[in-house]
C-alpha cells in the first residue's frame, strides 16, 4: 500500500514553480500523467543538484504513485503550479521522495516515488550518509520497503505494439520514466485521478515492446516479460 505521508514541520524541503503548458495537456485541457511525471522528475533533480553532494551518483525512479486530493481538481492549461518535495524515507539501496503539487494555495496532487541510486555505469549503490543527513529530519529516518510485485494480467487483456521513439531514450540509454507514462494516455479513456507506475526492468532502444491494456491496468512487455506496469483510476 502506498503511503502519502504528510510533510513535517522540520527538515529540508524544496519548492519549484512552473506553469501547465500546451504540451502538458490533452484535448480536455487537463494535465496529462506524463507531464505530472516530468514535473516530479524535474523538482527531484533540481533539489538534489542544489544539495551538491554525491556527484558520482544518478537516481533512477523505480515506482511513482500520485493521487488527486479529495475535493481538488487536476491542474489545467495555463495555471501556475508549484511543487514541493522532500525526502520521506529510505531503505538499504533506495530513497523515497514525497512531492505535493499546488494550484495557487490549493493542494491538488500528492505523489510518492521510490528512487534508486546508481553509478554512471548504471550499477545500483547502497544508500549513503548524504541522503540521510540531508533529509533525515524531514523523514524522521522512516524506513520504507522497496519490494514491488508484478500484477496479474487478465487473459482477455488487449495487446498492441508500442513503438519507441528516439526522443524517448534518455542519458542512461533507456526509455525515460516520463515517456513510459505516455503509454498510460493511450489506454486511459478519462482523466486519470490516481496511478502507480512501476519499472520492473529497463526498456532499451532496440526492444520490441507490447502495450498491454485491461481495465485499470497498463503494462509494457518485452519478450513476454512485464518491464513496466501501471495501475490507475479514472474519473
Amino acid at each position: 500500500m502506498i503511503e502519502f505521508v504528510p510533510p513535517t514541520a522540520q527538515g529540508r524541503k524544496f519548492t519549484q514553480q512552473t506553469r501547465v503548458r500546451l504540451g502538458d495537456t490533452g484535448a480536455n485541457g487537463l494535465i496529462r500523467p506524463d507531464a505530472i511525471a516530468r514535473i516530479l522528475q524535474n523538482v527531484a533533480t533540481d533539489d538534489w543538484d542544489e544539495l551538491n553532494i554525491d556527484r558520482d551518483l544518478q537516481w533512477l525512479v523505480r515506482r511513482t504513485s500520485f493521487r488527486v486530493v479529495n475535493g481538488a481538481q487536476l491542474p489545467r492549461y495555463g495555471e501556475f503550479i508549484s511543487a514541493t518535495t522532500w525526502g520521506s524515507g529510505h531503505g538499504a539501496a533506495w530513497g523515497e521522495r514525497r512531492t505535493d503539487i499546488y494550484v495557487g494555495d490549493t493542494l491538488s496532487i500528492e505523489a510518492a516515488s521510490i528512487w534508486v541510486p546508481v553509478n554512471f555505469e548504471g550499477m545500483p549503490q547502497r544508500m549513503r550518509p548524504g541522503f540521510i543527513n540531508s533529509y533525515g529530519e524531514a523523514s524522521g529516518l522512516r524506513k520504507v520497503s522497496g519490494r514491488i510485485a508484478v500484477p496479474d494480467i487478465p487473459s482477455n487483456a488487449e495487446r498492441t505494439p508500442w513503438f519507441i521513439r528516439r526522443s524517448d531514450i534518455d542519458i542512461v540509454d533507456h526509455v525515460n520514466n516520463a515517456a513510459s507514462w505516455q503509454a498510460l494516455s493511450e489506454v486511459a479513456t478519462a482523466p486519470v485521478v490516481s496511478a502507480s507506475l512501476i519499472h520492473h526492468g529497463p526498456i532499451e532502444k532496440f526492444d520490441e515492446v507490447t502495450l498491454v491494456a485491461a481495465p485499470g491496468l497498463m503494462c509494457l512487455e518485452v519478450n513476454g516479460a512485464v518491464q513496466v506496469s501501471c495501475e490507475f483510476q479514472q474519473l
